[in-house]
């Protein structure tokens, strides 16, 4: 094989590499992102009155999953 050829194909394996990485980072990104308050998340925490597992709002406040970057 030629090495011009090699090198288009290396390149497009490169660039294919790329698309993909980028369509995984924005599909993780729509499967974790649901903003929702911190009882939403966690249905015990309501009845109980406690903070939320993962970011330690209050009932009554905002999760800050999307803040910790979680």
């Amino acid at each position: 094989m030629s090495t011009a050829l090699i090198t288009i194909l290396l390149g497009i394996g490169l660039i294919a590499l790329a698309f993909a990485g980028i369509a995984v980072k924005i599909g993780r990104r729509r499967a974790v992102s649901s903003p929702a308050p911190a009882r939403a998340t966690t249905p015990l925490v309501q009845a109980e009155g406690g903070s939320c597992g993962f970011c330690g709002a209050r009932p009554e406040e905002k999760c800050r999953r999307d803040e910790i970057g979680g």
